[in-house]
């Protein structure tokens, strides 16, 4: 409870609530919330094994004198002395394959920081984004984005998918353009200024900083998915709603989240002519579109027949790691729109396992199959969704496979035969691979 008896939560509300009742209103007063109770809600809310910045300091040690830190911290920044660190970059193996993907990792008190921009940001931009945005929003998930997908094919006149791929969108955010973004709902300048701070913070590799250029949000930042919606909600949505949709003949509607989106449409021709103005639209704010995985499918009821009848099947699309594909309802000829753990997401994922189990196989037994356990969980956790239980299976018994392969390397080769691993597994059972989510409504 704060001094004027009004929690941080209780604040945040009361600017929702303006920013809803008031779409055209513009926030000149919001900086004085960037406190020392806004910033310990941030800090209790960073995870525990939170990597340390280039400064090396962890939350374990920033803990050891919370109180008194975060005192220092709120009074730099409203003296505006606070200046964001460069970014500590790393390299993790890139799943899938052989590359390495890059990583960065903010100073302690920069994550702080920017999770309280990043909730001043959500309490008024919540109130504007679309429906059909899912991605990094408080209460919407990926399954949430996929159940409105299986209502709109499988209840609305749907033809054709248009599925759109941006190169490298979170390092091609033009900053200019957020920033003017940023400034139709938020006038306070002590806002605008640190987000810009942030922008421009740099990376730090190998010792050598680099400079961060016009483009890109933080990587690894806490702000960066709010951000990156902002973003895409002016560059994007807005202009699909507003302009695009509205000049259709037939039904027509984008689903996104964060930066993986599809579009479903009625008529094919409308179809075709988004292909060629999200395009041109996206261009204008510095966006590349990857032509190779961008495409105008025919899918559907009427897509299904038509292939029947030629002799072929249906085209099928990847969306959130699942393959799309057309069906039919168990025991009837309704049309049903099914999924399946995509090729690319399943192969990934057997990789990443197979990786950790080569490392991590002289293990104590218990501690090794509680942490299998664990990662299944999660596996099943996304993935068992409506209809996927081949997709599940198919994990489950590759799994079984590697650690049957990887045990027998504990110790001389071959000494454990698939008896004495079906007993091993009696002791240490695996999760059973079920459907946990139902995205049928």
């Amino acid at each position: 409870m704060l001094s004027n008896g009004e929690t941080v939560e209780t604040k945040l509300q009361r600017i929702a609530e303006k920013a809803r009742q008031d779409p055209r209103c513009k926030f000149t007063s919001l900086f004085h919330l960037m406190d020392v109770d806004l910033l310990r809600g941030c800090f209790a809310r960073l995870r525990r094994d939170a990597a340390a910045g280039i400064d090396q300091v962890t939350k374990e040690e920033y803990q050891a004198n919370l109180e008194e830190n975060l005192r220092i911290l709120v009074d730099k920044i409203h003296r505006m002395a606070y200046r964001p660190l460069p970014v500590r970059r790393v390299y993790i193996p890139k799943l899938g394959s052989n590359k390495q993907r890059p990583l960065g990792i903010p100073a302690i008190e920069d994550k702080l920081v920017q999770a309280g921009l990043a909730r001043l940001l959500t309490a008024i931009y919540e109130q504007d984004f679309i429906a059909d945005s899912y991605g990094f929003r408080p209460g919407r998930s990926c399954h949430d984005a996929l159940r409105s997908l299986s209502h709109e094919v499988e209840r609305k006149p749907v033809n054709h998918i248009v599925g759109v791929d941006i190169k490298g969108f979170f390092d091609n955010v033009e900053h200019k353009w957020l920033m003017q973004f940023l400034a139709h709902r938020v006038a306070d300048k002590r806002v605008l200024r640190y987000t810009e701070r942030f922008l421009k913070a740099g990376i730090m590799e190998d010792g050598a900083l680099l400079d961060q250029g016009d483009e890109g949000t933080p990587q690894g930042g806490i702000i960066s998915p709010i951000l990156a919606n902002i973003y895409l909600h002016y560059t994007l949505d807005l202009w699909f709603e507003r302009k695009f949709r509205k000049s259709c003949w037939g039904n027509a509607r984008l689903i996104r989240y964060a930066d993986d989106w599809v579009t479903c449409f009625q008529r094919g021709d409308e179809a075709v002519r988004f292909r060629c103005e999200v395009e041109e639209r996206l261009a204008q704010f510095g966006l590349e579109v990857s032509p190779e995985k961008t495409k105008v499918l025919e899918f559907g009821p009427m897509a299904e027949a038509r292939a029947k009848r030629c002799g072929g099947k249906p085209h099928t699309f990847d969306f959130l790691g699942f393959t799309h594909y057309c069906s039919r309802a168990r025991g009837s000829r309704r049309f049903r729109m099914k999924r399946i753990t995509s090729r690319k997401k399943f192969t990934a994922k057997l990789r990443a396992f197979k990786e950790w189990l080569k490392a991590s196989r002289t293990l104590p037994a218990r501690e090794l199959m509680a942490k299998v356990v664990s990662k299944i969980q999660g596996h099943f956790a996304y993935y068992g969704v409506t209809d996927n239980s081949p997709g599940l299976l198919r994990f489950s018994i590759a799994v079984r496979r590697l650690l049957f392969k990887w045990l027998n390397r504990r110790g001389k080769r071959d000494c454990m035969k698939w008896d004495k691993f079906r007993s091993f597994l009696g002791k240490f059972p695996l999760p059973k691979p079920i459907i946990r989510v139902h995205l049928l409504t």
